[in-house]
């Protein structure tokens, strides 16, 4: 009869340490609550900055010619779509990170917010990236006529491209992941 080994007693002790370091590291998730904060705050100076550039449109559109209208309004959308990206962000980070938020006290609540998974979140970042980046490269376009610099714009277009290209490889790896690729 061969002889076992006789097994140390369990350390009531370690599970304890392991229940203590994994409640730890799933309250750590409230250390990401500052910076959604801080990105409110950001928006908020968005919101300042619209303003801003909305007034100066306004006061100055009547002597624009119909090009420097088109630029200001796609100025206008640029700040906007950075907002929007600002709200995407601070909601689906929020609720994927840190905590699921209550909507049940409001009917006006949008869908989308609670919906929005980790793989839905990098979609929607990248393809309000390729707008904002498309609307960089048409101001480009439009302001042409005023100053052209072949660089800069090959530049525009690579990036916008690079851009373009990751979000395509992005939406194809995540339906392939998914198994959506049949």
């Amino acid at each position: 009869m061969s002889e076992q080994p006789a097994s140390a007693p369990p350390n009531p002790a370690t599970p304890r340490i392991m229940r203590g370091f994994e409640y730890v590291l799933f309250n750590s998730r409230w250390l990401m609550a500052p910076f959604y904060v801080g990105l409110v705050v950001a928006l908020a100076v968005l919101l300042i900055k619209f303003v801003r550039m909305l007034l100066e449109f306004v006061v100055h559109a009547p002597s624009y010619k119909s090009s420097e209208v088109i630029l200001d309004v796609l100025s206008l959308i640029d700040v906007t779509l950075v907002a929007n990206l600002v709200l995407i962000v601070v909601f689906s980070g929020y609720e994927n990170f840190v905590s699921r938020i209550d909507t049940s006290g409001n009917p006006n609540w949008p869908i989308w917010i609670t919906k929005i998974d980790f793989a839905g979140l990098k979609q929607k970042l990248l393809a309000s990236i390729v707008a904002i980046s498309a609307i960089h490269v048409l101001e480009a376009f439009l302001n042409i006529e005023t100053v052209f610099d072949a660089t800069k714009m090959t530049w525009l277009v690579a990036v916008h491209l690079v851009f373009v290209i990751s979000a395509l490889l992005l939406a194809i790896s995540d339906r392939w992941s998914s198994g959506d690729h049949e």
